[in-house]
């Protein structure tokens, strides 16, 4: 850590306290102190500061963990106590972690957990265009205009989605993988389109896939998976490039 620090969003997340969204939050609501004082959104530590988080001093963050979880229908991705359905008190991990980009409340499937910061934020940075595999049913038959469609680009949120892989499975169910992560995106590209999804579930991120794990179960992803990862976010050194 340099004279100057780091900004105290970073220095959280580097040590597996949460996302440097959720860390912004936390100090925001003066759950944060430096030195005994309320901290305040933007400041630096360096490292010979007392950094406390919900008053528990923040510490080395140990081993690092990624893990591979199957969310179920109905749980929120936030950190939020106050939500009774939130992931940390459903997942009971005795290690801290924090979620790698989130799945709605209605969506099943794949999440990613770490205590690595810069593993998330390499994977959730949008212009690197990694894939997420996802497994949707709609409310009627699909059509191959349908398909297109959602291969060539949708215009949502001010936006048009980028081109993607669509691949019919059904009647009424496809396959797709995205290279971004728009707000509610495949949702929003079938109500443009005229259909409503019923069921939908991320079955990859990147090499990690859901494989094996039942609603509920999580398992640390494999050394071979770690590596594979690592070389697909472009990171040597400490991280085993």
């Amino acid at each position: 850590m340099s004279e100057k620090g780091i900004r105290l969003n970073k220095y959280l997340c580097e040590h597996g306290v949460c996302s440097r969204r959720a860390a912004d939050r936390a100090i925001e609501a003066g759950k944060v102190t430096v030195d005994g004082q309320v901290a305040q959104v933007g400041m630096r530590v360096t490292s010979g500061q007392a950094v406390r988080f919900e008053g528990k001093a923040v510490e080395g963050k140990g081993r690092d963990i990624l893990l591979a979880f199957y969310k179920p229908r109905g749980i929120v991705c936030t950190e939020e106590k106050r939500e009774k359905n939130n992931i940390v008190d459903y997942l009971k991990c005795p290690c801290r972690v924090f979620t790698v980009g989130r799945l709605d409340k209605d969506s099943e499937g794949l999440l990613l957990l770490t205590n690595q910061g810069e593993v998330s934020n390499r994977i959730m940075r949008s212009r690197n265009g990694h894939e997420k595999e996802y497994l949707v049913t709609v409310d009627r038959e699909i059509s191959e205009d349908f398909l297109e469609n959602m291969a060539s680009g949708v215009p949502i949120l001010d936006t048009v989605t980028r081109k993607c892989q669509v691949g019919r499975t059904g009647k009424k169910s496809f396959r797709i993988v995205l290279t971004q992560g728009l707000n509610r995106q495949i949702r929003r590209m079938c109500e443009y389109l005229g259909y409503q999804v019923v069921k939908l579930k991320r079955v990859r991120v990147m090499n990690i896939r859901l494989d094996g794990l039942k609603p509920g179960e999580y398992r640390e992803i494999t050394q071979e998976e770690r590596l594979q990862l690592y070389r697909l976010l472009k990171m040597g050194g400490d991280y085993g490039g």
